[in-house]
């Protein structure tokens, strides 16, 4: 292997063990020098390095993953905005607010009481089929070959992982306009314990790249699913599941299959605010045995 390529893929590792160390508690502060060690670097020299690797500093990093926890906490739990801001690592509700504000768009207070800024679903149970049916689009999904790091724990965690999925495959060139990312989800929130959720942070790869420090290799069959498209930040997805399981499909005549559900993320969560999110929430369906 050439030496600079050899060069990239050992600074993508390196970084990628800074993003972990964020990602591990993204409440607490880290300082520079505890993050160029975790990557071995120099402090002289990991911030623009960082920052030429991913595209944005450790700060803006840490800040997006603590935003998308309190937002996910301020939409699912019931506990004062002041607690909110302490779990994520603010020192007061008022700087939390600011930074919330600043990212959504809105205070946490008017998050919540909106119950998010997502584009909005369509109403429980409508009476007409038609209106159901207009919001979901069943395709044919084709045969994915994935490079995929696991996550185990609260799913709104798996931006850590993603962030370290990026340092491993940019250096390999593996990133482009075609460049999917996908999360697998394994497991419903709601009826396994939240440190016991099974997840995959996936991008998609050629046939010749191979397993390595950690990552390995997915092959998805061509799948028929069921995609609904949501905007809006991540923390809100839940609610496109709920809309799925409870009021599309049992008025569908479909049948989910064996296999995960899917989360393709549209547009980059870095360089655009949380209200302009697009993921496509995909349900894997069984195929249709003709009549």
């Amino acid at each position: 292997m050439p030496l600079k390529q050899t060069t990239r893929l050992d600074y993508g590792r390196r970084i990628a063990r800074a993003m972990a160390l964020i990602a591990a508690d993204p409440a607490r502060p880290r300082t520079l020098e505890e993050l160029a060690e975790a990557a071995a670097f120099s402090p002289f020299h990991f911030h623009r390095l960082y920052r030429e690797l991913t595209g944005e500093t450790p700060a803006e990093t840490a800040s997006r993953e603590r935003l998308s926890r309190a937002a996910a906490i301020l939409v699912r739990e019931e506990v004062p905005v002041e607690a909110v801001a302490r779990r994520c690592g603010y020192g007061s509700a008022a700087a939390f607010t600011r930074a919330f504000r600043a990212a959504y768009g809105v205070p946490p207070a008017a998050y919540r009481a909106a119950g998010g800024i997502g584009a909005p679903l369509p109403p429980p149970r409508p009476s007409q089929e038609e209106t159901t049916m207009h919001h979901v689009t069943i395709r044919e999904e084709p045969a994915l070959r994935l490079a995929a790091l696991p996550h185990r724990g609260e799913y709104t965690g798996i931006g850590g992982v993603f962030d370290r999925l990026s340092a491993w495959a940019a250096p390999r060139g593996l990133i482009g306009p075609d460049t999917r990312f996908i999360g697998l989800y394994y497991d419903a929130p709601k009826t396994v314990p939240e440190r016991d959720l099974r997840s995959d942070a996936c991008v998609t790869v050629p046939p010749d790249v191979e397993p390595s420090d950690g990552v390995r290799i997915i092959e998805l069959p061509a799948t028929r699913v069921a995609v609904v498209t949501f905007k809006g930040p991540y923390a809100e997805l839940e609610g496109a599941y709920t809309w799925l399981y409870r009021d599309w499909l049992p008025e569908s005549g479909e049948e989910p299959a064996d296999a995960p559900c899917r989360e393709d993320y549209l547009n980059d969560c870095r360089t655009l605010p949380p209200a302009e999110w697009l993921t496509e929430v995909m349900m894997p369906l069984r195929e249709r045995v003709p009549a």
